[in-house]
């Protein structure tokens, strides 16, 4: 059960998280069901220094983007159950009941904090926030209120330390450099060692429910660490210059899995800042699409606003590049962060992407629904398809249906599959007709 399908908790007003209670409740389930927990405490150094600066409408709204961060931070990178919450101030909890390494959950903080250190564009200025983490692996029989306490003492004593960021609850420290360089020193051998897989995330159209491709997703199965997730994955990759190598071994390993699909199903691949910035890229990337046969029109590009930010004029040459061979291009993550519409004008977009966060609360929200309406109308109007993530609730699916929205993924469905059980379900749910070409 993802935090999205939590039943009848008692929310957090400004963020919509499960609040202290409700996370306490959800521990304490956990613990009676003998779960290994793993569980981050999150505090906001300097909140209330950024809450005197800009003001308190900045910082209700800084804390609601940090939610929203936590949130799409757990959906992309934990596997299985896992609970986020708000449990006063400045203070968010993580917890994750699936096995889960003490070095893994280290990785994950790590990861976590880069993201949420992010700067927080408001309308008063740009917000710098510092986060620091407290974690721990439950004990077996523990309390909710012993975890809770336990990480409420650790963090207040790295509050005060000038430097760390992170600390263990059981007074252990972390080991950071040493183990982001052991990390990197693995990540050079793991794409020969076979420890990086492709999964898919199923794509359905919203006519008429029906699959009609998938998006590769990225994995790294660490033989000593555990499953690491792509944001962890890339972070390592990056740290090595090694993310041009990594990204052409996903994409190889995609389109050669995608080769294999029935009739017109599509596939959707990221593409990284790296990507882009090397001078030959529209070129390269078509010959690997020649050499794995894959026909460009069932492909789309998946792009960040991130990665845009270097240098619009050479993304817009690559797309224009590749658009000549059919392929398609999506701006991903649309909504989650500061929008930059001069992209929509310069670029040859043929979808835009909605991040899990403006699905989340279309169904009882009704700001939250005026929103989609009006990225629909703006997207109708220039002609681009809306594709939907993280919808995990019928309701959902027949809501962003009805309000024009192309087509959608999440949990609702299928959670990501490799790539052998996706040629599966394709084959199960073969479509009947064309379902790519058009759009």
């Amino acid at each position: 059960m993802t935090e999205a399908a939590i039943q009848g908790a008692t929310r957090d007003a400004l963020t919509g998280l499960p609040g202290r209670d409700a996370a306490r409740r959800r521990l304490e389930d956990w613990s009676a069901q003998n779960a290994q927990l793993h569980v981050m405490l999150i505090g906001l150094r300097r909140f209330d220094a950024a809450n005197l600066a800009y003001g308190a409408a900045a910082g209700d709204m800084a804390l609601g983007e940090i939610a929203a961060r936590l949130k799409h931070f757990a959906a992309n990178e934990l596997d299985g159950s896992w609970l986020a919450a708000r449990i006063g101030g400045g203070q968010f909890l993580l917890v994750t009941a699936e096995p889960c390494s003490r070095e893994r959950w280290q990785l994950a903080a790590s990861q976590l904090l880069d993201a949420l250190a992010r700067p927080i564009a408001a309308a008063s200025g740009t917000l710098r926030l510092s986060p620091r983490a407290s974690v721990l692996r439950g004990l077996a029989g523990e309390t909710a209120d012993s975890i809770l306490d336990r990480l409420a003492h650790a963090l207040e004593r790295l509050m005060v330390q000038p430097g760390r960021r992170l600390a263990w609850a059981d007074g252990e420290g972390t080991r950071e450099g040493r183990s982001a360089a052991q990390l990197e020193a693995d990540l050079l051998r793991a794409i020969d060692r076979n420890e990086i897989e492709v999964l898919f995330q199923p794509q359905y159209d919203c006519a008429g429910d029906r699959i009609i491709g998938a998006e590769a997703l990225t994995r790294w199965n660490h033989p000593l660490i555990g499953r690491i997730g792509a944001g962890g994955l890339f972070a390592v990759a990056d740290r090595t210059d090694h993310v041009a190598q990594l990204s052409r071994h996903i994409a190889q390993l995609a389109l050669r899995a995608a080769s294999q699909w029935p009739g017109d199903l599509r596939l959707s691949l990221n593409i990284t800042p790296n990507d882009l910035a090397a001078e030959d890229f529209a070129e390269s990337f078509g010959a690997l699409l020649g050499a794995c046969g894959f026909p460009g029109w069932r492909l789309t590009l998946e792009v960040t606003e991130q990665v845009l930010l270097a240098d619009v004029a050479a993304a817009a040459r690559a797309f224009d590049a590749l658009t000549a061979r059919g392929v398609k291009f999506a701006l991903d993550d649309f909504g989650a962060g500061f929008c930059n519409f001069r992209y929509l004008k310069l670029l040859p977009l043929q979808y835009l992407k909605l991040d899990r966060s403006m699905i989340d609360g279309v169904v009882s929200d009704q700001r939250d629904l005026a929103v989609l309406r009006a990225i629909v109308a703006m997207a109708q109007a220039l002609g681009l398809g809306v594709v939907a993530e993280g919808v995990e609730s019928e309701a959902q699916r027949l809501l962003i249906a009805a309000e024009g929205c192309l087509s959608y993924q999440g949990f609702l469905r299928s959670r990501p599959l490799t790539a052998q059980a996706f040629l599966t379900e394709a084959n199960r749910l073969k479509p009947s007709g064309p379902c790519g070409r058009s759009r």
